[in-house]
């Protein structure tokens, strides 16, 4: 299979559709039973090919001065077309259905991930905040191993793309020299616990949602949806917070 035709099959064709299309795009303009023939199809095969792309709007039919009907491929940009009113609709219907789901009478509800994909899948979701500020109180050294300072970076620059701020408590004793210090740049206000306060784990607080982080040794990331979870861990991060020494914001 070609890279186009493998791209195709992503974008939702079905293997007999693709090669049905493919048969149009090749002929230029033929009837159906040629398409069909040439695509390896049955004729019956053929015309509810026929009918499912012209649904998708890929393929037409034009009377021929003979009277017979030939097949034809229409311009591909519908596909982007198509696309476009899908993303206006999933825009739209997204953030309702999100609503109801929201509301569903099973919460709580947890996602374990195992591994270190699993770690930065965990992580990843914390960029879905959407009442901030994310709350989140860092263990360096473990996340400087699992997922990664490259992977970190890249989890950063994404929160400050999309206008994150982040609140985050460590142990000094853990800390790692001068890496992600207050900035207002990045959106970041740092403060240091006590010292009799060891935070030896990664967590974040967002929404309804608390994120646990392992070290590489463990490695996993648990993700839970509870209202009451998060509303605990929000009140016990605020009196920790309270508590912890500011830091000097590094401006832009």
């Amino acid at each position: 299979m070609s890279k186009i035709e493998s791209q195709l099959e992503e974008l939702g064709l079905d293997k007999k559709e693709l090669r049905f299309y493919m048969a149009v795009l090749q002929c230029g303009s033929a009837p159906v039973t040629v398409i069909a023939e040439r695509a390896g199809v049955s004729r019956t095969n053929g015309y509810a090919l026929l009918a499912k792309l012209e649904t998708r709007g890929l393929v037409s039919q034009l009377a021929q001065d003979n009277g017979v009907m030939h097949v034809i491929a229409e311009d591909p940009s519908v596909m982007i077309s198509q696309w476009e009113r899908n993303r206006a609709l999933l825009d739209d219907v997204v953030p309702q259905l999100k609503s109801m789901f929201n509301a569903s009478e099973l919460k709580p509800r947890i996602h374990f991930y195992e591994g270190v994909d699993g770690i930065l899948k965990a992580l990843q979701g914390t960029l879905e905040c959407h009442n901030g500020p994310l709350l989140g109180i860092l263990s360096m050294s473990e996340l400087n191993e699992a997922p990664g300072s490259a992977a970190m970076a890249a989890i950063i620059a994404e929160r400050v793309r999309r206008g994150i701020t982040l609140r985050v408590l460590r142990s000094q004793s853990r800390d790692i020299d001068t890496t992600w210090p207050s900035s207002a740049e990045e959106m970041r206000e740092l403060r240091y616990a006590p010292a009799s306060v060891d935070l030896g784990m990664t967590m974040y607080i967002h929404d309804d949602k608390v994120t646990y982080l392992s070290s590489k040794r463990e490695s996993y990331g648990l993700v839970i949806e509870s209202q009451e979870l998060a509303a605990l861990n929000r009140a016990m991060f605020e009196g920790l917070w309270a508590i912890s020494t500011t830091t000097q914001a590094r401006q832009a």
